[in-house]
Parts: C-alpha cells; sequence; structure tokens
C-alpha cells in the first residue's frame, strides 16, 4: 500500500467531513438539561433556546439517563431514530451506545449527549456553511521518520488515569497496556485513552502545541497491537473537535502524554481563516 497516497485520502476525508453539513463547525449550541422537563423553542424562558422557529417546540424529560421527546400540541418536529411512545413521550437515544436519536426542524437539527452521567443537548445549523468559503486544513508533509514501532507492554498493575476535558469533566479509565518507543533519542511512553479490539486511541501533545499544532493536543488513532507491538503513526494526529467549536466536550491528554519534543507530523493548528 503507498501510505502517502493513504495519507492524501485521509486529509481529503477530513476536509470533506469539515465542509458537510454535520460539520464540527455547524454547531450552535451546546446546553446541558436538568432532571425533569426541559422546554425547547425560542422563547426566552425555554432551558433549551433555539435561534428560530416555534416558541415552544416541545420537551425533553430527564429521569436518570433516560430520555423522552414530547412535541408541542400546535407544532410536530421530524424525529429520527426514535423508540415508542407512551402517555404521548417518545423515548430518545443518547450516544451512550451509538448514534443519538435526532430532532429536525428546517435546518436546525438537535440531539442528547451523555457524559460522565449528565446529558447534554447539541444544537446544529445545516446551513451553517451558506455564504462562507469552503474550510481548509493544513497538514505537514508526510514524514516517514514519525511512522514508528512501538512495544505494547501490559502493565504489572492496570492503572487508574484521569483524563480531563474542556468541559470540566474528569473520566477515570483503567489503563493496561503502554506503548513505548525510542523517539528522539528519548524512551517514550504513550498510555491509551481508550482501545479495542480493532482500535487504540490516544490523546496527547508536544512541542508543537500551541505553536503549529492545537494548543490542548491532538487525537491520534493506530491499530489494535499484534504479537506485543503496535504501529504509531503520527502523520495521521488530528485535531480534536474542540480546534473548530467551543461546544464539543473532547478529552484533553493526560500528563502522562505530555511529550517534551516536537511532533512535526500531521495536521496543523486550525485557522478560520485561511
Amino acid at each position: 500500500m503507498d501510505i502517502v497516497a493513504s495519507h492524501q485520502r485521509w486529509q481529503a476525508a477530513r476536509q470533506a467531513e469539515l465542509a458537510g453539513p454535520d460539520s464540527w463547525l455547524g454547531l450552535i449550541g451546546l446546553i446541558w438539561l436538568e432532571p425533569g422537563e426541559n422546554a425547547v423553542g425560542s422563547a426566552p424562558e425555554c432551558p433549551v433556546g433555539l435561534p428560530h422557529g416555534p416558541a415552544r417546540l416541545g420537551s425533553l424529560r430527564v429521569d436518570g439517563t433516560d430520555l423522552a421527546w414530547q412535541a408541542a400540541a400546535d407544532f410536530g418536529a421530524l424525529v429520527e431514530g426514535g423508540g415508542a411512545i407512551a402517555d404521548g413521550w417518545q423515548v430518545l437515544l443518547t450516544d451512550r451506545s451509538g448514534p443519538p436519536s435526532r430532532i429536525v426542524i428546517g435546518s436546525l437539527v438537535f440531539f442528547v449527549i451523555e457524559r460522565e452521567g449528565r446529558l447534554a443537548v447539541r444544537l446544529r445549523d445545516r446551513n451553517w456553511a451558506a455564504g462562507r468559503p469552503p474550510p481548509e486544513l493544513a497538514y505537514y508533509a508526510y514524514d516517514p521518520a514519525w511512522h514508528v514501532e512501538a512495544f505494547w507492554q501490559r502493565l504489572a498493575t492496570p492503572q487508574r488515569m484521569e483524563v480531563p476535558s474542556v468541559s470540566g469533566e474528569m473520566k477515570v479509565v483503567e489503563v493496561t497496556h503502554q506503548a513505548v518507543v525510542g523517539i528522539a533519542m528519548q524512551a517514550v511512553t504513550l498510555l491509551p485513552v481508550s482501545a479495542s479490539d480493532t482500535e487504540t486511541f490516544f490523546v496527547f501533545r508536544d512541542r508543537t502545541s500551541g505553536r503549529e499544532t492545537y494548543g490542548a493536543g491532538r487525537f491520534l488513532k493506530a491499530p489494535a497491537a499484534v504479537d506485543g507491538k503496535i504501529t504509531l503513526d503520527f502523520n495521521f494526529a488530528y485535531n480534536p473537535p474542540c480546534a473548530f467549536t467551543p461546544f464539543a466536550t473532547c478529552p484533553l491528554p493526560p500528563p502522562e502524554n505530555w511529550l517534551q519534543f516536537a511532533v512535526p507530523a500531521g495536521e496543523k493548528k486550525w485557522d478560520e481563516d485561511i
């Protein structure tokens, strides 16, 4: 496989995603829900405020992490991916284990995310790009020196690692392995934020962070380890959603993943004026 061509295809996919109607750039709100009923509409008294549309579109009902929707009697909205209806309330899915239910009214779409047991509405305008030039991402040229093979070492004792987020939440993850590799004349270890049978996910920052790359760090996905080794290609490091919008809830790099050297590979800092 031509890795440079693969890298170019990845860049094109990133570009298309950012320019699309469901781009992170189209988010216009993040509203944390309270237990009980949360009115949705454009009226000032609605806790889930819409920028336009009916004064009262309906209500979201929160019971723990269970969620239901009831449309106002005189106004309906398209519900995508909703569940059963009982007593006028329709069960909605959060993003807990897959795509969430979506409520659509014109170009506006909202859905509910779950973060550490709390629910929040994420509001999107799918017509965000109207009248704007296409966004452009910037990258370092592909450098094979940053395609490295690391040892995938099992920790003697699983580690409970605290992973902060831009929203102030703290998530505790259990780490059973670490990636160990020699870079820049140093023995470097990276701890995964999550790992599955197919993919391992890292959040890191380095000496380019805040200068040439996004200040809060970058994401890196790697195929699952094979025979005690894992391939880390930093050319595929990319900006987290919070680089593009204040309405994201990205994990931040844990202190263990603060690299003390520059990684001039992958996606550069997002500049809306480019």
